[in-house]
């Protein structure tokens, strides 16, 4: 038997099958009365009503994309499967987190995106069959901020103003098995569709070593619905629909969302650096085996052990011990070093994690503070000067790539090209580049020095089609721009 871990963003060619079905269903019975009316204040027609005044208090908030770009692909000629580069076009969903024009989506849906157009809703408040198939979106290209590839997050951001209305984040520690949820996006690629389920599980680990932990629902979730808001009953978003667990390519009630906690944080660090910073207390954990508490004589032979406090660690200055053993974390209890993991992934840079831990046969309880944990692009990033640096066409700091830097980055291709170290201040270029990239070529001629891309921006007449070469997040894509966007 096989399961297929299914991304739910949608490439085209789409092959929709639509049955329009309309049934008008009349029940009479002499022995039976209906006594029951629209305006009758009934718990169903109670129901029916609230949810017509959640979707449309949610939908204007929810967004379409579609993205072009180049990816890898599979091709079989007469029985050879051989993997090539070609044009992709893929539609996922998303929704504003910031009425400044900022959207999450999924970081698989823009993945080696060149073109990104978001199809924002209708605004109308006529909610009849009629007005809703005459509605006309309105299509708005944007760019990518940054991508968390590690968490598939992404953040993009509309190229021109719009009047937008964000969706809140829900606490997720208030999230429970049970309570209903509404899964909002376009799957199949049809727009602004909504499905209804609960909660199945809050934390549930797919992949045992993974640290991730993802909300389980059996709200109906298919392909197209990436990217899109997971939302409870207060319309508040407790989580981001990123992928389904399926047989037969549709779904079976198994879809995961990346739960509300890791989208603050994500959302607040892509968009201030372009990437995510991990925070961290300066511990290194292991799980207990029953050789291991034989060996130390634990009070327990399973669960998860502190194996190190870092020297002038947040963790060390709260009074935490080697050999302490972890009992739970924000009142969750942690029984593995991958959900341990998982619910630090969920505090960022000046949080405090509230910690019980046993020492010996003594229980006690800390309040640690979460500190910033370096990033590599960062320290990176500090290597260039801003004066020198600016490659203004792009809008960019730049940064040649000798042998030095090249061996700080164990993923590049090869060793040579410019680092985008950060984006320029002030800059109103709309080149979709991010802090990370690495320029390889200009229209197919290797980049190697800032002074020669310099050069080569300026070559290029207004108004002709420009192509970079870029490498992020280890794979190759194409950038298109023309300098009058400049």
């Amino acid at each position: 038997m096989r399961i297929h871990l299914r991304l739910n963003s949608k490439r085209t060619p789409i092959i929709l099958r639509v049955v329009l079905v309309a049934s008008i269903a009349l029940f009479a019975s002499s022995g039976v009365a209906i006594a029951q009316t629209k305006s009758s204040p009934d718990p169903l027609h109670q129901l029916n009503s609230s949810v017509e005044t959640l979707v449309k208090k949610i939908s204007p908030s929810v967004v379409q994309i579609a993205v072009t770009g180049y990816a890898t692909v599979e091709e079989n000629s007469h029985g050879n499967a051989d993997i090539t580069v070609g044009r992709q076009r893929v539609i996922g969903s998303g929704f504003v987190i910031d009425s400044a024009g900022f959207i999450i989506t999924n970081a698989h849906v823009v993945n080696g995106a060149e073109h990104i157009q978001v199809n924002l809703p209708a605004a109308s408040g006529d909610s009849t069959p009629s007005s809703l198939l005459a509605a006309r979106g309105t299509v708005v290209p944007a760019h990518v901020i940054g991508t968390a590839p590690e968490l598939d997050l992404a953040v993009i951001k509309l190229d021109s103003a719009a009047k937008l209305v964000a969706l809140p984040l829900a606490r997720y520690s208030e999230l429970l098995q049970g309570q209903l949820v509404f899964a909002f996006g376009s799957p199949q690629g049809l727009p602004n569709s909504v499905s209804m389920g609960i909660v199945s599980a809050t934390a549930r680990q797919t992949n045992p070593d993974s640290l991730m932990a993802y909300i389980q629902t059996d709200a109906p979730i298919n392909p197209g619905n990436s990217g899109g808001p997971l939302v409870n009953v207060d319309g508040e978003v407790v989580g981001v629909n990123t992928f389904i667990l399926t047989q037969s390519g549709g779904n079976e009630g198994l879809g995961f969302a990346i739960p509300s906690a890791i989208v603050r944080i994500a959302f607040q660090q892509i968009q201030q650096y372009g990437h995510v910073h991990r925070g961290e207390i300066g511990i290194a954990v292991q799980s207990i085996s029953p050789q291991l508490s034989s060996a130390l004589k634990l009070p327990q032979n399973s669960g998860v052990l502190i194996s190190d406090v870092a020297p002038g660690s947040s963790a060390l200055a709260a009074g935490l011990k080697i050999q302490d053993i972890v009992i739970s974390v924000d009142g969750k209890d942690v029984t593995s070093v991958p959900y341990f993991g998982f619910q630090m992934m969920t505090h960022g840079p000046g949080d405090t994690v509230h910690m019980q831990i046993m020492r010996g046969a003594t229980g006690l309880v800390f309040d640690i503070p979460v500190r910033q944990s370096p990033h590599q692009i960062d320290q990176l990033a500090a290597l260039a000067d801003p004066e020198k640096s600016i490659v203004r066409p792009l809008g960019i700091l730049g940064i040649a790539i000798d042998s030095k830097l090249a061996a700080e980055l164990p993923e590049l291709r090869d060793p040579y090209g410019i680092l985008v170290g950060a984006r320029a201040a002030g800059s109103t270029s709309e080149v979709a580049l991010v802090t990370g990239d690495v320029i390889r070529t200009l229209n197919g001629v290797q980049m190697k020095t800032l002074d020669q891309l310099r050069a080569a921006l300026k070559s290029i007449p207004p108004g002709v089609p420009a192509v970079l070469q870029i490498q992020r997040d280890g794979g190759l894509t194409y950038i298109t721009f023309t300098l009058d966007q400049l």
